[in-house]
């Protein structure tokens, strides 16, 4: 992914947790999927930085639970200041539909 939609894609990702539909960190999405429902998250977007087991963990689970997942090129300390956090994420997940339908507009741009 280019800088230049990495930072689209940032910036979308921002307007997601002003309006409270992301998901944050690794344990917290994993089990919004095992739950489902109204908040289960449509799109999972991963930091660069991520271990091999997180990885793994990450891509396992949305492959299970059929949800799309987006490596990012930032860094976890990166994604975690575009949104407003002190220390880093490993991943965040978008949780509402037509959000979802924003930030797959900010990837293809």
């Amino acid at each position: 992914m280019s800088e230049q939609n990495d930072q689209k894609v940032l910036r979308s990702l921002g307007l997601c947790a002003r309006a409270g539909k992301l998901i944050f960190g690794v344990p917290m999405i994993c089990e919004a999927m095992r739950h489902g429902g109204a908040n289960a998250p449509r799109i999972v977007f991963e930091a660069a930085d991520t271990s091999e087991n997180t990885h793994k963990k990450i891509s396992d689970k949305c492959s299970y639970y059929q949800v799309k997942q987006v490596r990012l090129s930032c860094d976890g300390a990166t994604l975690a200041a575009a949104l407003g956090k002190t220390s880093t994420l490993a991943a965040v997940a978008v949780s509402d539909r037509e959000l979802c339908r924003l930030m797959e507009n900010a990837l293809s741009q």
